[in-house]
């Protein structure tokens, strides 16, 4: 996932323009978990068997932002999901149905005006960016130990896989994170197909909340990025990290999802492998210099103008917005309810027949 995200800030080339990524709203970052290494500098990996759910789910109930009598029905969204599940959003279709507008998950867009023929000239570049300066190998760049445990999860998930070695950390660990959770059975969009559906059904276009960059010279910048130096090996040890001792953790927070159980997901604190990944990029010099140091805030900003925006136009909204955000206690949630917005959790009962919401949060 992140090295498709990263690859937006040079405007990877060879799609029809604009060629753009998106990264969904960024959480603070976790603490790096130290994991146990044995004397050889591999990780104590545990075969643990991941057990995910499958069948009709109904995943968790919605949060309801209010003011006056115009309210905006919140799902909070985790990633990655069951992959054999189907969810019964029937709830969430209902309101679907009586929305004047969806809100989309926040996004950071990297936009780059390259047409598709100037654009297929620059792939090798964009390849060629993946790749570690100067032709080192993962052997060189990565402490031996940190190396070791790398070569333990690339031989479970990627096989005999050679030419990744020359890759940079961060890409690296994209690759494996992907693999990994492909073998383990979970997917990355489970919900944006069916809240596309229902949005086609109601005739409505879901409203997408961007934070845009304009890359103006992609060639230049891929130029330096293939010459610049990242310190992106916290994203390959966090990836790794995870795939060495948190996989349980994963899984029951993506069934606990699934079964609506918001207990569990309080439980569990939010784990972005994606922060570690593009930390290394936010605050290089390329990335402070292209004003993404302060990306996170930015994000926050152009959600709370959304939601806000929407409350005032709409009598009844449909807004995604990753789990971490709404269940965290400086979440944008908090933020509205900070503002003068009522907030109901799914555990409320509620006097409005907008849709069956049961709890407070």
């Amino acid at each position: 996932m992140h090295a498709a995200l990263l690859m937006g800030l040079v405007a990877l080339a060879g799609a029809p323009s604009p060629a753009a990524t998106a990264v969904a709203a960024l959480a603070t970052p976790p603490a790096l978990p130290s994991g146990d290494v044995d004397e050889s500098g591999r990780g104590a990996i545990r075969d643990l068997d991941t057990v995910m759910v499958t069948g009709v789910q109904p995943g968790p109930g919605m949060w309801k932002v209010s003011r006056g009598d115009h309210e905006m029905w919140v799902l909070g969204v985790v990633s990655p999901l069951p992959d054999a599940m189907t969810w019964q959003s029937a709830e969430v279709e209902a309101v679907v149905a009586r929305a004047g507008q969806i809100l989309q998950s926040p996004m950071w867009v990297v936009d780059s005006d390259v047409g598709i023929f100037k654009g297929l000239s620059l792939l090798p570049a964009a390849l060629r960016a993946r790749r570690n300066p100067d032709g080192a190998e993962l052997e060189d760049v990565l402490p031996p130990a940190l190396h070791a445990r790398w070569q333990v999860q690339k031989d479970k998930y990627l096989g005999w896989e050679f030419g990744i070695e020359r890759w940079r950390p961060m890409f690296a660990a994209e690759k494996l994170e992907r693999k990994a959770m492909e073998r383990l059975g979970l997917d990355s969009n489970v919900v944006a197909p069916v809240i596309n559906a229902a949005a086609a059904r109601a005739g409505l276009k879901p409203t997408p909340i961007q934070v845009r960059t304009s890359i103006d010279a992609p060639r230049e910048l891929l130029k330096e990025f293939n010459r610049a130096s990242l310190d992106d090996t916290a994203c390959l040890e966090r990836t790794v990290a995870v795939l060495e001792h948190e996989l349980p953790k994963l899984a029951a927070r993506a069934n606990a999802w699934a079964i609506g159980d918001l207990e569990t997901l309080r439980r569990l604190p939010y784990d972005s492998l994606e922060w570690s990944c593009l930390e290394s990029v936010l605050q290089s010099d390329i990335g402070r210099r292209l004003g993404y140091d302060d990306l996170p805030m930015q994000i926050e900003r152009a959600w709370l103008e959304a939601a806000e925006k929407a409350l005032a136009e709409h009598a009844v909204t449909l807004a995604l917005l990753p789990m971490e955000q709404v269940l965290a206690a400086d979440g944008y949630l908090a933020k509205l309810q900070g503002q003068g917005y009522v907030v109901h959790g799914p555990e409320a009962p509620q006097a409005s027949d907008a849709a069956p919401v049961t709890g407070t949060e």
